[in-house]
């Protein structure tokens, strides 16, 4: 077995193999905790932001864990913990359900993009 050298230390001690065996072992079942999504509020009246999560046995734990993980130091006023799973996300493949109606363009700000240019030949047109 060829042993990989490296100019660090750290991982000639490791003795890793050139060619290690790639072969995948699947997880095994409810051996890692959920995982929470946390939203927190900065400031009182202000809307609830993501800022990342968290892993934990029981959703209790879990906001114990965002509080002291994303509430220290009065950053917080209020936390949300939602656990991941009960999250439902629209594919990127329906993303045409955004695209708005063409026969109602005047709700578009890209509309009244030429407004301005519009108004000022018009005041030149008055001046002369």
């Amino acid at each position: 077995m060829q042993i990989i050298t490296s100019l660090d230390p750290r991982v000639n001690r490791a003795a890793l193999p050139e060619n290690p065996d790639t072969s995948f072992v699947p997880k095994e079942e409810l051996d890692q905790f959920k995982t929470y999504e946390v939203f927190h509020q900065p400031k009182s009246g202000a809307r609830h932001l993501h800022v990342g999560s968290v892993h934990a046995p029981t959703p209790e734990l879990a906001i114990a864990f965002a509080k002291e993980q994303y509430g220290r130091r009065g950053q917080s006023v209020s936390l949300w913990v939602v656990s991941t799973d009960d999250i439902i996300a629209l594919d990127t493949s329906d993303s045409d359900v955004f695209e708005t109606a063409t026969e109602k363009p005047y709700r578009e700000v890209n509309a009244y993009a030429n407004t301005r240019e519009k108004i000022e030949s018009f005041k030149k047109e008055q001046q002369a």
